[in-house]
C-alpha cells in the first residue's frame, strides 16, 4: 500500500512554512554573498588555512566539506550524529539523509515507508540501501518491488552512512534513481559496551557488543540485540526480535579483509491502517473505536534474514581494488487486511504475502591513477552480479488460515551490471567525471497456479553519467550532474498474460524502467562554521510502473516528472553546539495528459527538518529535532490531499563517570495527533452495504518515553 501524511493545526503549518522561508532566505543570501566576493585562489595561505579549519570543525558529524563530494546532494554522516539524536525505529537512521522522511503504516516488524524527492518510495522502490556492503532492497518481493526492511540494523554498530541522490553515479544500479545509502558497520569497537532500554508500552531492548584481538593481526567483533515492544495499540503489537553480528577481520586500510555472519528474526501482530469514517463514528461492532484500534485483529507477520559475506581490499600508491561476495537467506510472511469486506463479505479481505529466497552476489571494482596529456585521471571499472532464487506466493486468508491461492510462483532473477568511469582534473578549479553503466536482467517465472503466466524474459539498459565540479572559490564550489538510472520491475509482470485476480488478459511489462536526472548545485563554507548546500534537480521516469503486492498484479502508469529544490544547512557556532536546517520543496506530476488529473498520488510537496545538538556541557548532552512532512495529493485530480504533520523528539543524556551514561528519549514531545500515513481508496466495513471511498490512516505514536543506560567495560 502507498503512504502519506498526518494532521496538525493550521498554526503548525504556518510555522513550518515560515521556518522554510527563513532558511531559504538565509541560504540564498549566503550564495549571493559568496558570488559577490569574487574568485580568489584557494591556494592562498589565508584561504587554505580557513578551509582546513572548517573541515576539522564539521568532520565530527559530517564529512561534507569542500572537495569531498561530486554533487551538492552527496555526503557522509558519522556515527557521532547517529549516537547523539533519538530514533524511534532502526530505519529512521535514514532520516539523517537530508530530505528523507521515514514512517510506518503497519507493525514495526514490517519495512518502513520512505519519502524522498517527491517520491512515496513505498517500502524502498527507487532508493537503494546497503548495510555492511549487502543489498537490502528485494526485487520481486511478496509485498512490494524493492522492499527494504531495515529492522535488522543495529544503530550502535554503525561507523558511517554514505548517501547520494539522483542517478548520477556509475556504481549505483537498480533502485538508485532517487538516491542511495551505504550504511557501513564497524569492524571493531574501542571498548565492549552494553545498552539496556526500557520504555512505555512494554518496550524493552538490550544490546551488547565487543571486539578483541586474536593475534596475527586478526580482530573479532560480536554484537547482539533483543527487543520486545507492544506499542500504543489497543491490540498489543507483541513485537519480538533478535539480532546478531559476528565479524572477523584482518589487515589494515592498505590491505585487508573481513568476513561477517548476520542473523535476524522477528514476529509481531499489527494494527494496519483504519478508515477515517470509523474513527469519526467512534464505535465498531458494538465496541468503542479509537485511533489506535484495529479492524482485523489477526493481522501480523514474521520475517528472518541470515547472511554470510566477505570483503577484500588492497590500496597502492596509484591503484585500489575491492571485492565483495555474499549469500543471504531471507523469509517473509505477512497477513494484512486493508479493505475489510470489499471483496469477500463472508470471510473478510485478509490476504497473506509469503516468500522464501536465497540471494547470491558479487561486486568487484578497480581504480587506478593515470596521466592524460599531463592531466591527472582517475579511472574505475566495476562488475556487480546478483542472483535471486525466490518462492513467492499470495494467498486469501481468514484469521491467518489459508482459504485460497491467488499466486504461487518459483522465480529466478539475475541482474548483472558493468560500469566504467573516469575523473579528469581539467584545471585546478575544474574536474569532470564521465561514466557509463550497462545492466542486463534475466527473469524466469514458473507459475504454479496458471501456466499462461509461465515464461522467461530479459532486458538491458545503458546508462551514461556526467558530472562537472568547479571551484572552490572563497570556500564555495559548484556542481552539475546528469545521468540515466532505472528500477527493475517485478519478474512476474514480465511474463504475465493473465490477471491472477480477474482472469482478464494482460500484456507483459518491461523488466527495466529508465529514469533521467539532472541537478545543478552549490556548496559553501563562506561563513565560518556554516556549511550550506543547495540543489536544483529534476527526475523523469519513462513509466510509474508499480507492482501491487496486494493484488498480485503490475500496474503500468504514465511517464512522470519530478523537480524540486533542496537547501541544507549545518552550523557549528561553537564546539559544543550543532544546528541543522534541511528544507526540500518538490513538484511531482505525470508528464502526459489524462482527464483524471496529473498529480502523482502520495507524493509530498514539502519536507523540513530542524535539529539542535548540544554536547560536552559538562556531563550533559541534549538534542532536539523537529520533523515536518508537508501535504500532498492523494488522487490524480488533487481534490483529496493528505494533511501535514509536525513532530518533535527530545534526547537528554548525562554521563555517570567515565564509563556509563543515562539517556532519556521523548518522542512526539508535544503529544500531537499526527498520522504516519494517509491513503485514499475504496473499502467496505462488515456493517456497510456498499463500498465507500475514504481516507485510511495509520496514526503516529503518541508521546513516548524511553530510558537507556549504557556502560562500557
Amino acid at each position: 500500500m502507498r503512504s502519506s501524511t498526518a494532521p496538525v493545526r493550521c498554526c503548525t503549518s504556518k510555522l513550518a512554512t515560515s521556518l522554510s522561508l527563513l532558511a531559504a532566505v538565509l541560504s540564498f543570501g549566503i550564495a549571493w554573498a559568496t558570488a559577490a566576493t569574487g574568485a580568489e585562489s584557494v591556494a592562498q595561505d589565508v584561504n587554505e588555512g580557513a578551509l582546513l579549519e572548517q573541515v576539522i570543525v564539521t568532520a565530527r558529524h559530517y564529512d561534507n566539506g569542500i572537495g569531498t563530494s561530486d554533487a551538492a546532494s552527496e555526503g557522509t554522516i558519522s556515527s557521532d550524529l547517529v549516537d547523539e539524536r533519538p530514533t524511534l525505529r532502526p530505519g529512521e537512521v535514514l532520516e539523517f539523509v537530508p530530505g528523507m522522511i521515514v514512517t510506518q503504516h503497519s507493525g514495526d516488524g514490517k519495512a518502513n515507508q520512505y519519502f524522498l524527492r517527491g517520491f512515496n518510495l513505498d517500502h524502498g522502490t527507487d532508493f537503494a540501501t546497503f548495510v555492511n556492503d549487502l543489498p537490502v532492497n528485494m526485487p520481486t518481493n511478496a509485498h512490494g518491488q524493492g522492499y527494504s526492511d531495515l529492522n535488522f540494523l543495529i544503530p550502535e554498530l554503525i561507523d558511517h552512512i554514505d548517501y547520494r541522490k539522483g542517478p548520477y553515479f556509475a556504481k549505483n544500479g537498480d533502485f538508485g534513481s532517487a538516491g542511495s545509502a551505504d550504511i557501513a558497520y564497524r569492524t571493531s569497537v574501542a571498548t565492549p559496551f552494553a545498552v539496556a532500554t526500557v520504555g512505555e508500552d512494554n518496550f524493552q531492548r538490550a544490546v551488547a557488543a565487543g571486539s578483541t584481538a586474536l593475534g596475527n593481526g586478526l580482530q573479532l567483533l560480536a554484537g547482539a540485540e533483543f527487543q520486545h515492544n507492544d506499542g500504543p495499540w489497543t491490540l498489543p503489537e507483541r513485537l519480538n526480535k533478535s539480532n546478531g553480528l559476528l565479524t572477523l577481520s584482518g589487515g589494515d586500510l592498505a590491505q585487508g579483509w573481513s568476513t561477517s555472519l548476520m542473523g535476524y528474526s522477528a514476529h509481531w501482530d499489527s494494527t494496519d491502517q483504519i478508515p477515517q469514517r470509523l474513527i469519526d463514528d467512534g464505535t465498531f461492532q458494538g465496541r468503542s473505536f479509537g485511533r489506535f484500534d484495529a479492524v482485523d485483529l489477526t493481522d501480523g507477520g514474521e520475517t528472518g534474514r541470515y547472511s554470510l559475506s566477505g570483503e577484500w581490499h588492497r590500496k597502492g600508491a596509484d591503484s585500489a581494488t575491492r571485492a565483495i561476495a555474499y549469500a543471504i537467506d531471507y523469509r517473509l510472511k505477512l497477513f494484512s487486511d486493508f479493505t475489510y469486506s470489499l471483496d469477500r463479505p463472508t470471510t473478510g479481505d485478509q490476504f497473506s504475502q509469503q516468500e522464501h529466497r536465497q540471494i547470491y552476489g558479487l561486486s568487484v571494482n578497480h581504480a587506478s591513477d593515470l596521466k592524460l596529456c599531463n592531466l591527472p585521471v582517475r579511472t574505475e571499472i566495476g562488475l556487480q552480479v546478483r542472483h535471486d532464487r525466490i518462492h513467492v506466493s499470495l494467498y486469501d486468508t481468514e484469521a491467518r488460515r489459508i482459504i485460497g491461492t491467488t499466486r504461487d510462483d518459483q522465480v529466478q532473477e539475475t541482474l548483472a551490471g558493468f560500469y566504467g568511469q573516469a575523473t579528469l582534473q581539467v584545471a585546478p578549479w575544474l574536474r569532470g567525471i564521465a561514466g557509463i553503466r550497462s545492466d542486463v536482467a534475466q527473469f524466469g517465472v514458473d507459475s504454479r497456479v496458471d501456466e499462461r503466466n509461465f515464461g522467461s524474459a530479459s532486458a538491458h539498459l545503458y546508462s551514461p553519467k556526467l558530472s562537472l565540479i568547479a571551484g572552490p572559490w572563497d570556500r564555495t564550489e559548484f556542481f552539475f550532474n546528469a545521468g540515466r538510472g532505472f528500477h527493475s520491475n517485478d519478474a512476474r509482470g514480465t511474463t504475465a498474460h493473465v490477471d491472477p485476480k480477474t482472469g482478464d488478459a494482460v500484456d507483459p511489462i518491461p523488466g527495466l524502467v529508465a529514469s533521467r536526472g539532472y541537478e545543478v548545485g552549490a556548496r559553501s563554507e563562506w561563513i565560518p562554521g556554516l556549511q550550506t548546500s543547495m540543489a536544483l534537480w529534476r527526475l523523469d521516469f519513462d513509466s510509474e510502473l508499480v507492482y501491487v503486492g496486494d493484488d498480485g498484479t503490475t500496474e503500468p502508469n504514465r511517464p512522470s516528472t519530478r523537480r524540486g529544490i533542496e537547501l541544507n544547512n549545518h552550523y557549528v557556532p561553537a564546539r559544543w553546539v550543532l544546528i541543522d536546517a534541511d528544507i526540500a520543496f518538490t513538484r511531482a506530476r505525470f508528464s502526459t495528459y489524462d482527464p483524471v488529473g496529473d498529480h502523482i498520488p502520495n507524493s509530498v510537496d514539502q519536507v523540513v527538518s530542524l535539529g539542535f545538538t548540544l554536547r560536552e556541557l559538562g556531563a550533559w548532552t541534549a538534542a532536539l529535532q523537529w520533523r515536518y512532512l508537508g501535504p500532498g495529493a492523494l488522487i490524480e485530480d488533487n481534490s483529496v490531499r493528505s494533511r501535514s504533520s509536525l513532530t518533535t523528539n527530545l534526547r537528554i543524556g548525562r554521563k555517570m563517570g567515565s564509563r556509563a551514561e543515562l539517556t532519556l528519549d521523548v518522542f512526539n514531545l508535544l503529544d500531537r495527533k499526527v498520522d504516519d500515513i494517509e491513503y485514499y481508496y475504496e473499502s467496505r466495513l462488515p456493517s456497510e452495504a456498499d463500498p465507500v471511498n475514504d481516507l485510511h490512516v495509520h496514526p503516529g505514536e503518541p508521546r513516548t518515553l524511553r530510558l537507556t543506560f549504557r556502560t562500557r567495560f
